[in-house]
C-alpha cells in the first residue's frame, strides 16, 4: 500500500510539473512567454509550447477582428460650419502582442477607446472640409478609406491593425435637415420647370414640322391633282377634237344630249328660251343637222 502511494504522488507531481512546462496555444491566439516582467517568447503558431516552471508564465491575446462601435453618435462640423451626427465603428485586431501589451498592458477596452479618439479626429478634420453633401453621399466612401489608412497608421504604435472603418449613420440635425430638404426641394422643382420647358420646345419644335411635312404633302398632292386633271382635260379636249373630225354632226348631237340631260336633271327645273332656240334643234327633228 505505501508503495502505491508513492507511485501515485510521484504521478501526481510528475504531472503537474509537466502542466507548469506545457502550454497550447489556440490558432486564434497569440501567446507571450515572460520571465520576471520580460517577454522571452511570442508564439504564434497554434500547437503545444514549452515553458520554464515557476519562472515563466503566459499571457494569451485573442488575435481576430474585433470591433469597436461608438456608443452614441459624436458631432461634427463641415465646412459650412453646420452640425451632422455621426455613427461609426472600427473592425480591428491585435497584429504585434508584445507591443500590444507594452502600450496598453493587453487591455482591449483601452485599444478601443484610443482607437475611437484617434477616427474621431480623423472625422472632424475631414467634414470640417467638405460639404454637408459630401459627408452624406458625395465623398463617403473616400473619407472612410482616408480614415481607415490614418487610423492604421497610429494603431501600429501600440500593436494593432486597423481592418476598416465605417459609418454607420450620417444625420443631420434638426435646422440643417430642413435646410438641406428646403433645397433638394427648390432644386427638384428647378429641374422639373427645365424638363417641362424642355418638353414644350420639343413639342413646338415637332408640331412645326409636322405642320411642314403636311403642307409639303398637301402641295405635292395638289401639284400631282393639278397635274393629272390636266392631262386627263387634255386628252378629253383630244378625243372630242377627233370625234368632231371625224364626224361634226354626230359631235353635234352628242353634245346637244348632254346638254338636254344636265338641263332637265330635276322636275322642278324650269327655262325660258324662244321655241325657235338653236337649243330645241334636235329635239325637233333629230335629223336637223342633216344626219341620216
Amino acid at each position: 500500500m505505501n508503495r502505491i502511494a508513492i507511485v501515485a504522488i510521484g504521478a501526481l507531481v510528475a504531472l503537474l510539473i509537466a502542466n507548469s512546462v506545457v502550454f497550447t496555444v489556440d490558432q486564434r491566439q497569440t501567446a507571450l512567454v515572460r520571465q520576471f516582467g520580460e517577454v522571452k517568447a511570442v508564439h504564434k503558431e497554434p500547437g503545444l509550447k514549452f515553458k520554464l516552471p515557476l519562472v515563466q508564465n503566459v499571457l494569451y491575446f485573442d488575435t481576430r477582428i474585433l470591433t469597436a462601435d461608438t456608443k452614441q453618435a459624436e458631432s461634427f462640423l463641415t465646412v459650412e460650419k453646420k452640425n451632422v451626427l455621426v455613427d461609426s465603428f472600427i473592425k480591428w485586431r491585435v497584429a504585434d502582442a508584445n507591443q500590444f501589451y507594452a502600450a496598453v498592458g493587453g487591455d482591449e477596452d483601452r485599444a478601443a477607446t484610443r482607437l475611437q479618439q484617434t477616427v474621431n479626429d480623423g472625422l472632424r478634420a475631414e467634414f470640417g472640409t467638405r460639404t454637408v453633401h459630401d459627408v452624406v453621399s458625395g465623398e463617403r466612401d473616400q473619407i472612410m478609406r482616408i480614415i481607415q489608412q490614418k487610423a492604421d497608421q497610429d494603431a501600429r504604435k501600440i500593436g494593432v491593425q486597423v481592418v476598416d472603418v465605417r459609418l454607420k449613420r450620417v444625420d443631420l440635425s434638426g435646422d440643417v435637415s430642413q435646410s438641406v430638404y428646403g433645397r433638394m426641394e427648390a432644386e427638384r422643382k428647378r429641374d422639373a420647370n427645365d424638363a417641362r420647358a424642355t418638353g414644350a420646345a420639343e413639342a413646338e419644335k415637332i408640331r412645326a414640322d409636322a405642320d411642314k411635312q403636311k403642307a409639303i404633302i398637301v402641295a405635292e398632292a395638289y401639284r400631282d391633282a393639278q397635274r393629272i386633271k390636266g392631262e386627263g382635260d387634255a386628252k378629253a379636249a383630244g378625243i372630242y377634237a377627233a370625234a368632231y373630225g371625224k364626224n361634226p354632226e354626230f359631235y353635234a348631237f352628242y353634245r346637244s344630249m348632254q346638254a338636254y340631260r344636265e338641263s332637265f336633271k330635276s322636275k322642278g327645273d324650269l327655262m325660258v328660251l324662244d321655241p325657235s332656240s338653236d337649243f330645241f334643234k334636235y329635239m325637233k327633228n333629230p335629223r336637223a343637222g342633216g344626219g341620216k
